[in-house]
């Protein structure tokens, strides 16, 4: 069985589909306009800068009440790729520090940019290791060791910080802090 071939037709393809749909005789109506959808309402303005500045602040906060150290508490901290073994030495005082800060009875809004700027220096020229006296922070008003809490926030917040441990008690025990640092 075989079809017979179409026959070809002449018309254009917009009066081809005017017939088949039967535009042509009348069949179909147009549709009325329709509305516009409405459009969604517009956000309400935010306070980008606050929001960030409020959580900045709250997660501060929080991590000044989870590292909130005690006098007579050693710091203590290793990457991850740092061998346990680092930090036993630390602990023992086997490595010499090569320079030392005392922040020793300092305000923190002095101490802090001040370690900032000596751990700084000492990684641009090529130190691997140094001693941060911070105090016990027993003649303190808030009978916290604010400059201690502030050193172990500090040193954990670096990337060039490998290890810090506090030394035996010869080397300033809980008083200080031995910090190995990553050669540039």
């Amino acid at each position: 069985m075989r079809k017979a071939p179409p026959i070809p037709d002449d018309r254009d393809d917009a009066s081809l589909f005017r017939a088949a749909i039967g535009a042509d005789a009348g069949q179909v109506r147009e549709l009325p306009q329709a509305a516009p959808p409405p459009t969604p309402p517009k956000p309400k303005p935010a306070a980008k800068m606050a929001r960030r500045d409020e959580d900045a602040a709250r997660n501060e906060f929080q991590q000044m009440l989870v590292s909130a150290l005690e006098a007579g508490d050693a710091l203590r901290y290793r990457r991850d790729e740092i061998p346990p073994q680092v930090l036993k030495k630390l602990a023992r005082g086997d490595y010499a520090a090569q320079e030392e800060l005392d922040l020793h009875g300092l305000p923190v809004r002095t101490a802090e940019p001040l370690l900032r700027e000596f751990l700084r220096d000492c990684r641009q020229h090529g130190l691997g290791c140094v001693r941060i006296v911070h105090g016990k922070g027993r003649n303190s008003e808030e009978r916290l060791p604010v400059l201690k809490n502030l050193v172990d926030r500090v040193l954990r917040q670096r990337a060039d910080v490998l290890a810090f441990h506090s030394p035996p008690a010869a080397q300033g025990g809980t008083g200080a802090v031995l910090v190995l640092l990553e050669k540039s």
